[in-house]
């Protein structure tokens, strides 16, 4: 009997061990368990990372092949140092730096050394390699960039780290991902999928062939193609136009939301940032501190809107029925808030509402903001309302394009000015300004654009955004296909767009030079008064020049919206600027060659060279 239960008992034990062995093998298996075992060595097998291609199916951002030398610490033998790095082209602390922390991070897995040799380097070092045990090459492939242009937007890749390394299990050191713009957006599309080998290795370490057969290995998994929405030609195009100047531009598909060029001035060449200068060439655009080249103006710069705001102002006077097209106002070559005058440079006279846009005056607006206060019995409720409207058009919020980053410009509200004055201790002439685009307002460059778009459709605009095919076919993403409403009704807004279109052929519009032959154009100038505070005393400094537009009138292909810093008036730089990017896209080529080299030619160097220029101009006060 005792026999019998002993033999029972140890058949027993025997079952439950080879049950729980074959669960842990076969069930409760993973990847992760092998990663930890010192005799499996993992290879990785890159992909190349995804091309981009501009909307008309233009290479924008290819591939090139690279290699990393990798260093797996534990497998290290004794070398001829200085002869290694004179190889590598690194001095000996650098090269004792890096070991040390490959180390650190683990003894047993690769780590990436040297990353990002030329071919040319990789044929020096190729021959020589097996005398380094512990060192071996692996074949990746760097960003190639078929155009000089778009570095803000199509954004740069650069190494993990540790950051990267704790929120993300997928990388692993050494390797690359999206930084900025497209790049980082779209990263989980770009990147692809990394393959895997596992190499079983005997106890004298040397590598005896694929563990398990191999069963485990994957294969890459290339990343995906994407088209994105520029128009390459409009971009370079732009990007020309604005040498020597700072500012942004955007230009939109009304119709569609999609951007077709975004651009900021300064800008960079985006192949600085691959390879193995991309450190070193990063840290000196990061530093320049004063152009800001790596600063996106198109989607920070927080400016004040100045005049084309008043075209706002005048739909909002509309639908609240506080004013007509036929409602008059007389200017007075300005306009007076209690004792003080306003200025205003349309000439005075009696003034309608269409008028009053072409001619921008200032006077009129100021009238136009009032009225749509004084129809309430307290400001707060008019505040309620105008801010409402306002952010109907996307001011004031992230618009929730797909770049990431960005500012949300600011459409101030009651509790703003409570705290600047008093909860009920304000009116709407204390805040005037706001009439015309100054005071407290703020507006980034692609705001106005989408702004400006929804003018063109008359009432409604599409989120914007940048990508548009993957893998050759097209998004059907509901955040940028559904429509988003304004709250002004269709019928208000062509008075508007007649105001807008008589900038352009009336005798006294802002920018009656500006017309395009054959080409009907709408818009709107602004000069953005500049403020900031030297030594204590508030200056003014040159203005800034605004600009938007949209055409052909009847079907609109394209809205634009530039802001050039210190540029002066609104049709000066930022104006002549959107009508040649206007009939560049439209018409394919430019025939008012004068004023295309003009703008090719002229900087404003000069202006961003005196005191107080540059970094500066991010803390205006924005109080006229």
């Amino acid at each position: 009997m005792r026999k019998i239960l002993l033999s029972s008992l140890i058949v027993l034990i025997g079952i439950t061990f080879l049950t729980r062995l074959s669960y842990l093998q076969i069930f409760s298996f993973s990847p992760d368990q092998v990663l930890e075992d010192p005799a499996i060595k993992r290879i990785y097998d890159y992909p190349e990372r995804g091309y981009i291609y501009d909307r008309n199916g233009e290479l924008l951002v290819g591939n090139d092949p690279a290699y990393d030398v990798m260093v797996i610490p534990r497998e290290v033998k004794p070398l001829d140092t200085l002869e290694f790095c004179a190889l590598l082209d690194i001095d000996k602390e650098k090269f004792i730096k890096k070991l040390q922390r490959a180390r650190v991070y683990s003894p047993r897995l690769p780590s990436v050394l040297v990353p990002q040799l030329s071919k040319q380097d990789y044929a020096k070092l190729q021959e020589k390699m097996r005398k380094y045990t512990g060192f071996y090459i692996q074949k990746r492939s760097l960003r190639y960039y078929d155009t000089p242009s778009a570095a803000n937007v199509l954004g740069y890749i650069s190494e993990v780290n540790e950051g990267d390394l704790a929120k993300n299990k997928y990388y692993v050191q050494g390797e690359l991902k999206g930084r900025t713009g497209v790049e980082r957006y779209y990263e989980d599309l770009l990147r692809g999928r990394k393959g895997v080998q596992y190499i079983q290795k005997d106890r004298f370490n040397r590598d005896i062939g694929p563990y398990k057969e191999g069963a485990l290995d994957t294969l890459p998994e290339q990343g995906k193609q994407i088209s994105v929405t520029l128009d390459k030609t409009l971009q370079e195009y732009g990007e020309l136009l604005m040498n020597g100047k700072w500012g942004g531009i955007v230009a939109i598909e009304p119709a569609t939301g999609e951007i077709l060029s975004m651009i900021s001035g300064p800008t960079y060449d985006p192949s600085l940032l691959v390879g193995r200068k991309r450190s070193k060439n990063y840290t000196k655009l990061y530093n320049d501190t004063i152009a800001n080249p790596t600063w996106d103006r198109s989607i920070h710069a927080q400016q004040p809107p100045g005049s084309p705001f008043k075209t706002l102002n005048a739909l909002i006077a509309l639908q609240e029925g506080v004013m007509d097209v036929s409602t008059t106002v007389r200017c007075y070559n300005g306009f007076y808030v209690g004792r003080k005058k306003r200025g205003c440079h349309c000439g005075g006279g009696s003034r309608t509402m269409v008028d009053g846009i072409y001619k921008s005056c200032n006077a009129y607006f100021a009238e136009t903001f009032r009225k749509i206060y004084e129809k309430y019995e307290t400001t707060d409720e008019g505040m309620d309302v105008w801010e409402k409207h306002m952010k109907s058009f996307g001011l004031g919020n992230y618009l929730g394009y797909d770049l990431p980053f960005g500012q949300k410009g600011r459409i101030p509200n009651k509790e703003y000015y409570d705290k600047w004055y008093g909860d009920n201790r304000w009116s709407s002439s204390y805040i005037i300004s706001n009439a015309i685009g100054q005071g407290e307002i703020l507006a980034t460059p692609v705001q106005l654009a989408n702004m400006t778009a929804a003018i063109a459709n008359k009432g409604y605009y599409y989120t914007p955004h940048i990508l548009k095919k993957i893998e050759g076919k097209p998004i059907n993403n509901p955040k940028f296909t559904e429509v988003k409403k304004t709250t002004i009704n269709k019928e208000h807004f062509e008075p508007i767009i007649e105001g807008m279109t008589k900038v352009f052929t009336s005798p006294g519009g802002t920018a009656r030079w500006l017309q395009i032959p054959g080409i009907t154009t709408a818009g709107k100038t602004g000069t953005a008064e500049n403020f900031t505070k030297i030594d204590g005393v508030r200056t003014q400094l040159t203005d800034h020049s605004v600009f938007i537009a949209f055409a052909p009138v009847e079907n609109p292909k394209i809205a634009i919206a530039v802001y050039i810093e210190n540029g002066y008036y609104g049709s000066r730089y930022a104006g002549h600027i959107a009508s040649l990017m206007i009939e560049k896209y439209l018409n394919g080529d430019v025939t008012r060659k004068n004023l295309e080299k003009k703008m090719l030619d002229k900087t404003l160097e000069r202006e961003y060279a005196k005191p107080y220029s540059g970094e500066e101009f991010k803390i205006n006060e924005y109080v006229w």
